[in-house]
């Protein structure tokens, strides 16, 4: 009988939270949606513009630490909270490079929650995993390789040639210890991020002169990558919560 009331539990509650977190998703859907409305990157860098396009991923970090509480500010909140001055750098050219940094200590703090035991009491590694991983960073290292003429080429070598490798180097850590997770939302997000920099830096460091649609795919994989990030972390601590339930149960 104690197993079957847990069960039913487990189920109203998955019930009620993913309409209460519905709820609380209205404003990262509705941002978002006013962001393309409006078309940020279109109009003059602005205080309003860095604002509108750095309000779904702020919308997130609130979400986040509404559920997980303050201590998610050194983990995904945190890593929503860079991510958002990320993108008000990016608003204006001359700040790109702060922009990155804040980007990466994003991917840092992701790849840190990642650690913790909220994800590692389902973590796992097998030669399926290992040969994943070794795809990951093999892309990674071609992807460098094949954006070091370019990066040669720009106003600044000697700057972005060690910084974007800092970067690359980053996020596809990041992407690894999502996967290791074995969480299959914050394992999606972490490789949706990697496609939209890798197409933003197509663009930025001019190795292709024109790509159709290219800002829009980037800032919706972009706000995608980071809505399965954060919905996943959630969903973590939810399972961490319910772990804990049946524990007691069992007492």
């Amino acid at each position: 009988m104690d197993i079957l009331e847990t069960d039913a539990f487990d189920r109203r509650q998955r019930r009620n939270t993913s309409c209460v977190l519905f709820f609380f998703l209205l404003p990262f859907f509705t941002s978002a949606a006013l962001y393309f409305y409006l078309w940020i990157p279109d109009s003059a860098p602005s205080i309003l513009a860095a604002g509108v396009k750095a309000a779904p991923v702020l919308s997130l970090a609130f979400v986040v630490l509404s559920y997980n509480g303050w201590w998610s500010l050194l983990g995904v909140a945190g890593g929503l909270v860079m991510s958002a001055g990320g993108d008000t750098c990016l608003i204006w050219p001359k700040l790109f490079l702060p922009g990155m940094v804040c980007f990466a200590l994003a991917h840092l703090l992701y790849a840190l929650t990642y650690l913790t035991s909220r994800y590692s009491s389902h973590s796992s590694s097998s030669w399926g995993m290992y040969f994943f991983y070794l795809l990951l960073w093999g892309a990674s290292a071609g992807i460098y390789i094949y954006l070091l003429p370019f990066l040669q080429k720009s106003p600044e070598p000697e700057v972005f040639v060690p910084a974007v490798g800092c970067y690359a180097f980053l996020i596809v850590l990041m992407a690894t210890l999502a996967a290791r997770t074995r969480a299959s939302l914050v394992l999606l997000g972490g490789l949706i991020f990697m496609v939209s920099d890798f197409t933003l830096a197509l663009q930025h460091f001019k190795v292709i002169e024109h790509m159709d649609y290219g800002r829009h795919i980037v800032m919706t994989t972009y706000y995608l990558a980071q809505l399965l990030i954060a919905i996943g972390d959630i969903k973590a601590k939810m399972e961490e919560q319910a772990d804990e339930f049946r524990k007691w149960k069992r007492s």
